[in-house]
C-alpha cells in the first residue's frame, strides 16, 4: 500500500496490533506501558563477585525490597518477556475498566509484535504498538542507524506503519518512544527529525523519551518544531522525573506538547538514576496535574505507569497496570479533581492522539 492510500484509509481511525479500530472504542487508556521489553542494558553488571551473583540471580521475594530501594541491580528484573504473564496482569486492568494500552517499546529494547498480538487476543484489549528507535546506546548493530540518512530512517518508520513490521503485518499505531539522551547525540537528533518526518507523512502521533535533565524536554521541543513536527500531537514522556518546578512546567505546556506523567506507582527517594529532581509520590503528581488543569492546560495531560521492570508487576508484589484506575483515580476525586478532567486525561486526549490525523 502507498503512504497516500494508507493515510486516506486510516484518517479518523486508530491502529492496534490487531488492526484498525474506531476511536470511540478506545475508552480508558494508559498511554505509556511496556508489556514485553528487555531492559537488562540498564542494569550494568557490577565488578564485585558477590554483587555479580545477585545481579545474575533470579528475582526473589528476598531481593525485591533491596531492588526497589536501589540497593542492588538485577538482570532478571529488567526483562519482561512472558506474554502469558502480561496477559494475566492485564486482566486486572480490564476488570478495573481499562480498554486500551499503548506499548511504547521501540527498536532496541526488545519490541515483539507477535507477542503483543497474542496478548491482545488473550485479553480483548486494544494494544497500540510503538516504532522508531530508543536511545543511541541501544541501536541494534544490524539496523545501521548511524550510516542511514534522515530520509532513509523516516522511510523505514513510515514503512512499518503502512505495511507492518518485518513481514509480520503488525502495524504500529504511534511513533515512539523515540529515545534521547542527555546531552542528546547527533544520531539521536537525526532519528528525532526522521520521526517527525514520519509523523507528517502518516498522521500518527509522536512520543519522545527525554534525557534525564530539566532542559531536555525544551531542547527536544525546539528540534521538533524546527523539523516541522505537530507539537500538539507530540507526547513528552517522564516529565514527573524530569521537571519539578511549576514555572518550568508552564513553559513546557506553552510549547503545545502533551505532558506525560507516566511514573505513577513509582514513589520514594531511591530512583535508580540520579537527578536534581526528587521523585514525587502520587499525591504530589496529582497536585501538579491539578495546578496545570487550573492554569488551562488540562487538554495537554496524559498519565501512565511506564512499567518496564518485573518488580512493578502485581505478580511480584508491585502496583501493576491497574494502579491508576484502582487507586489513583479515587485519590484524584478525593482531592477534588472533576470527573471531566479525569476523563480528559484517561479517555479524550489519548483518543485524540491515537486517532490518525
Amino acid at each position: 500500500m502507498t503512504t497516500a492510500a494508507f493515510s486516506a484509509a486510516m484518517r479518523g481511525k486508530a491502529q492496534t496490533v490487531l488492526g484498525p479500530v474506531d476511536p470511540s472504542l478506545l475508552g480508558r487508556t494508559m498511554m505509556h506501558e511496556h508489556l514485553v521489553i528487555q531492559m537488562a542494558h540498564v542494569a550494568k553488571a557490577p565488578r564485585e563477585p558477590a554483587a555479580q551473583a545477585e545481579f545474575y540471580a533470579p528475582l526473589t521475594l528476598e531481593t525485591l525490597g533491596r531492588i526497589r530501594f536501589g540497593g542492588i541491580a538485577n538482570c532478571d528484573n529488567c526483562n519482561l518477556t512472558d506474554a502469558a504473564t502480561a496477559a494475566s496482569e492485564l486482566r486486572r486492568y480490564c476488570s478495573a475498566g481499562g480498554r486500551t494500552i499503548v506499548d511504547a517499546t521501540s527498536i532496541g529494547i526488545g519490541r515483539d509484535p507477535m507477542a503483543l498480538t497474542r496478548i491482545a487476543r488473550a485479553t480483548g484489549l486494544n494494544i497500540v504498538m510503538g516504532c522508531s528507535y530508543y536511545v543511541e546506546e541501544n541501536y541494534p548493530a544490524d539496523e545501521g542507524v548511524h550510516a542511514a540518512s534522515e530520509a532513509e530512517l523516516a522511510d523505514r518508520i513510515v514503512d512499518e506503519i503502512v505495511n507492518g513490521v518485518s513481514g509480520t503485518g503488525v502495524r504500529p499505531g504511534l511513533i515512539g518512544e523515540v529515545g534521547c539522551s542527555w546531552p542528546i547525540t547527533a544520531c539521536e537528533i537525526k532519528v528525532l527529525r526522521a520521526s517527525a518526518a514520519a509523523q507528517r507523512a502518516t498522521g500518527a502521533a509522536l512520543m519522545v523519551h527525554p534525557g534525564r535533565h530539566g532542559e531536555a524536554p525544551f531542547e527536544i521541543a525546539a528540534i521538533l518544531r524546527e523539523a516541522g513536527a505537530d507539537l500538539e500531537r507530540t507526547v513528552l514522556c517522564h516529565i514527573d522525573r524530569t521537571i519539578a518546578d511549576r514555572p518550568a512546567l508552564r513553559r513546557l505546556a506553552e510549547t503545545g506538547c502533551i505532558i506525560e506523567f507516566d511514573l505513577f506507582g513509582s514513589e520514594g527517594s531511591y530512583y535508580a538514576w540520579t537527578l536534581p529532581v526528587d521523585m514525587p509520590n502520587d499525591a504530589a503528581r496529582i497536585n501538579l496535574l491539578q495546578w496545570l488543569i487550573a492554569e488551562g492546560f488540562g487538554g495537554q495531560l496524559v498519565v501512565s505507569h511506564d512499567i518496564c521492570f518485573k518488580d512493578k508487576l502485581a505478580t511480584y508484589g508491585g502496583h501493576g497496570y491497574a494502579h491508576i484506575l484502582e487507586n489513583v483515580v479515587p485519590l484524584m476525586r478525593r482531592k477534588g479533581m472533576a470527573d471531566d478532567a479525569v476523563a480528559m486525561m484517561l479517555v479524550e486526549t489519548p483518543r485524540r492522539l491515537l486517532t490518525f490525523a
